[in-house]
């Protein structure tokens, strides 16, 4: 995150998130993000609170989290703490197939490198 910085440009928040502006505008379109302020002239301005809102949606989304599930903790998230609860079981689910993701990608790797070994016993 930028120090010292308490609003961002989009710009700004393209390079902090590597979420491109066409995302950003989708992700405010259908509530993922909050509406995002904006200056006396129209253009938006994000928060802190928003850079790192968006910093949680990257990694659900990096880590395979479908939309509908990530709107649904964000709905969670802003109903307030006593849905702290759904939200934990929501990152649970998630964590598990996270986690049975990675079981199969160590399968395949390790596929890949008795293919590897293989062909160089052969060369």
């Amino acid at each position: 995150m930028l120090w010292g910085v308490s609003v961002y440009t989009p710009a700004e928040v393209v390079e902090e998130t590597g979420f491109t502006l066409d995302t950003l505008r989708y992700y405010e379109k259908i509530g993922l993000l909050e509406p995002v302020g904006r200056n006396a002239a129209g253009q938006r301005r994000f928060s802190e609170e928003d850079v790192g809102w968006l910093g949680t949606i990257r990694c659900l989304r990096d880590t395979g989290m479908p939309i509908a599930e990530m709107l649904r903790f964000a709905e969670l998230t802003r109903a307030g703490d006593h849905t702290i609860p759904d939200r934990i079981k929501l990152l649970e689910e998630h964590d598990h197939r996270v986690e049975a993701q990675i079981e199969n990608l160590v399968e395949r790797k390790r596929y890949i490198r008795n293919k590897i070994s293989y062909y160089q016993s052969v060369l």
